[in-house]
């Protein structure tokens, strides 16, 4: 696997993990709101946070997300 495809599935579990949330229920949000092409796209900012960041920094994106539609 890649660098960016291990690191898509450390921010996919971490935020699992911290919104007590399925697999699939993550994967569907992201799938929603383009959440993985997000976090390929800014790959190297993100990489430098800490996991309750880059949960932070994703749920913003959703939130942002929600407000366009």
């Amino acid at each position: 696997m890649t660098r960016e495809g291990n690191f898509l599935t450390y921010c996919v579990e971490q935020y699992k993990y911290e919104k007590n949330m399925s697999g699939r229920q993550v994967m569907d949000l992201f799938s929603k709101f383009g959440v993985l092409e997000y976090i390929y796209g800014f790959c190297d900012p993100l990489h430098e946070n800490k996991a309750k960041h880059i949960v932070e920094d994703i749920d913003i994106y959703i939130e942002a997300c929600r407000r366009c539609n």
